[in-house]
């Protein structure tokens, strides 16, 4: 058995609007036993990595590495767009030491409603994945639960948008595609995606990712 737990505190300032949750990092991160381009900060896989579409959106010209460099050009970028980082899960246990979010198990959350609390500023959480099982909106849904409160639909094509209220702040929740690799299959599948590929051959899961998160980040 492994304890795998968040190796990192949110990182929110007092006038963050947007909340990034996810679950947590895979457990190199938590051990230290980083890959040459990973960076040592929320969403540092090269291999999984939120950054390579943040990057492209915006033309940062990240450094990939486990340079304090690369960790400080994204706290720039989150800084300067007034977007944080709260991952959901504090900690769980795993019989493999891999990344998969069902291999999770006696999992401990974050209190994510104390955080928007404590930060009132924040108006949106940008889930990166979905409401499949041991995903941070299924996790978000079952935190809400223990305020007694719930997500009402705003509108439910992809990226699905929700809302809840926390006192008397309404607060957006968007449900991003995943940035797994796993995700692309269900990419693959969505009419949008399938529309704009035949229109162009070239045009890959990668780019869907960025079209999507262009909006929101």
């Amino acid at each position: 058995m492994f304890l795998h737990e968040h190796p990192y505190r949110p990182f929110i300032q007092s006038n963050t609007t947007k909340l990034i949750v996810g679950t947590m990092p895979p457990p190199r991160f938590s051990t230290g036993d980083l890959l040459a381009k990973d960076v040592d900060f929320c969403y540092g896989s090269y291999y999984n990595s939120l950054w390579l579409y943040i990057d492209e959106i915006h033309q940062l010209g990240l450094r990939y590495d486990n340079s304090k460099d690369a960790i400080c050009q994204r706290k720039d970028f989150l800084k300067q767009h007034k977007i944080g980082v709260c991952d959901i899960v504090e900690s769980a246990v795993r019989k493999k030491i891999d990344a998969s979010d069902l291999g999770m198990t006696n999992i401990i959350l974050r209190d994510i409603i104390g955080y928007l609390k404590r930060f009132p500023n924040i108006d949106t959480l940008l889930f990166t994945g979905g409401n499949s099982k041991n995903g941070p909106e299924y996790f978000f849904r079952r935190h809400l639960k223990t305020y007694k409160l719930s997500l009402e639909l705003v509108s439910n094509e992809v990226p699905r948008v929700h809302k809840f209220s926390v006192e008397d702040r309404i607060i957006k929740t968007v449900s991003l595609t995943s940035s797994s690799g796993a995700a692309n299959i269900s990419i693959s599948r969505q009419p949008l995606y399938q529309q704009l590929n035949a229109k162009n051959p070239s045009f890959n899961t990668f780019d869907f990712r960025v079209l999507q998160y262009r909006e929101f980040l």
